[in-house]
């Protein structure tokens, strides 16, 4: 088993990975920046170090994290999601150094990373994938293939993830307008110009397999996530299993996931993203070969925990369960609390917490890296924390979302929270009849009142009221 692992990352994921090494007896090690001196991640770690004053340039320095890794005497480390999660390079530099990377092979990490040569990988495993190209030499080249495939396309950063560098073209017009700006956008954010082409799926359902595969030959999936709830192609609200999905088609592309896995030996936690077109055809849309955030509602429904998982991957073992020893319970949904305003366009709210409360009782999980006096920084994703609640019926799941929402006092900032209890009310959502183009029609979403609620209000008086008196 690992001694000690490196967390190169920050917030609630780093605090994540912390608590799974606890539990397992493994030395953590943070890193920050000097705005996050005073982050709970950095508070948890059993030691941590300063990567320097500049906010981002810390966390994305591969080898002067592979050398405080070493230098601190780790036998791995642990990417987390976002920053150098997909980055090949930095796999590359934890083997060179002896150092574990926990997660898939850089091969498999640069294969998948590549859009057009993960599309190949798929078309040769036989799992279906939408019309589209290779990478594009010019807009002319472009426009081109656009009138083959037919009207309208996605225009994609071959090297892109998290909703960046993708814009949809309804004609020949739109492409040359946008052919510039995903370029621009994939050069700023991947270091790359590449793009491609896909077939636009319309308004399609977001469906995505967990899969884990360890290095003895054995790969199985964790069942589905619904990740539909969505704005500008990132998501929300994620459930799992889905509620649109019938038992036929959760069996069918659990095994396209396994079998999408295998094609590429893949290794440690993957997910298969998928899209499901109105007449209930899926299609591959890419592989991310590191931990989701929505890992959460997965180990909620059953009963892995899957960055624990990752980690004993990583150091050899093989998997403790079979397929078939994979059950599902209820439902589980999570909602990324975001400091945003959806009342002003979803204007980043960064700034000071004057109180938080977590939510609690039966079926309620709350990862952040938030606390009462923590100042947000205006240099990273907006997401301050994941909010996890299960139930047995769907119907049951959304009431006890509502009443977590409810019960999640956050103050100093504003927050995607009454947004989402907008769309719990909303009869589609309720009814499990929704796709990626469910927030774009419902405009309407945004117009709650700003009004406290009686209850919000008494805790607000009552937390002014402890402080005058020193309690």
């Amino acid at each position: 088993m690992l001694r000690k692992i490196l967390i190169a990352n920050r917030g609630e994921i780093a605090v994540r990975i912390i608590r799974a090494c606890a539990e397992m007896g493994i030395r953590s090690v943070a890193i920050y920046s000097e705005v996050d001196r005073f982050a709970l991640h950095v508070k948890k770690a059993d030691e941590s170090y300063c990567i320097g004053t500049e906010p981002l340039a810390g966390y994305l320095n591969i080898y002067g994290l592979v050398d405080l890794a070493a230098a601190t005497g780790c036998d791995a480390v642990h990417p987390g999601y976002g920053f150098l999660s997909e980055n090949p390079q930095f796999a590359r530099a934890c083997k060179e150094r002896g150092l574990i990377f926990i997660g898939p092979t850089a091969d498999v990490i640069q294969r998948m990373g590549d859009k057009t040569e993960a599309r190949k990988a798929m078309i040769d495993a036989g799992i279906p994938v939408t019309p589209g190209t290779e990478n594009l030499a010019s807009v002319e080249d472009a426009l081109t293939a656009a009138e083959k495939i037919g009207y309208p396309i996605m225009l994609k950063a071959t090297s892109g993830g998290g909703g960046r560098g993708i814009r949809r073209c309804d004609n020949a017009d739109e492409l040359q307008r946008n052919y510039g700006r995903v370029i621009s956008e994939a050069t700023k954010a991947f270091g790359s110009a590449e793009v491609f082409m896909e077939k636009c799926v319309v308004n399609p359902r977001h469906i995505e397999v967990q899969v884990l595969a360890d290095h003895h030959g054995n790969t199985i999936h964790l069942y589905e996530r619904d990740c539909s709830i969505q704005r500008r192609n990132q998501k929300l609200i994620e459930i799992a299993p889905s509620p649109q999905l019938s038992e036929a088609q959760r069996q069918y592309i659990g095994g396209l996931a396994v079998l999408a896995a295998k094609a590429v030996n893949y290794t440690n936690a993957g997910t298969v993203e998928f899209l499901l077109d109105s007449n209930d055809r899926f299609y591959f849309m890419e592989m991310n070969t590191r931990v989701q955030v929505e890992h959460t509602i997965t180990e909620t429904i059953t009963g892995v925990d899957i960055v624990e998982e990752q980690i004993r991957i990583a150091a050899g073992l093989p998997l403790r369960c079979k397929q078939e020893e994979i059950s599902r319970r209820g439902y589980a949904i999570q909602f990324r609390i975001n400091a945003e305003d959806p009342k002003n366009g979803f204007l980043p709210s960064f700034g000071h917490i004057s109180r938080y409360y977590a939510p609690g009782g039966p079926g309620v999980r709350t990862d952040t890296a938030i606390y009462t006096g923590y100042d947000i920084p205006p240099y990273y994703d907006s997401m301050v924390a994941k909010l996890i609640v299960s139930a047995i019926t769907w119907g049951d799941t959304i009431k006890r979302g509502e009443r977590a929402l409810k019960d999640m006092g956050l103050f100093g900032i504003k927050t995607t929270i009454p947004y989402y209890l907008q769309i719990l009310r909303h009869p589609e959502f309720r009814a499990a009849k929704f796709n990626t183009g469910f927030i774009e029609q419902h405009p309407e979403l945004v117009n709650y009142s700003n009004k406290p609620r009686p209850e919000v209000l008494a805790s607000v008086i009552a937390a002014v009221m402890a402080a005058h008196t020193g309690l």
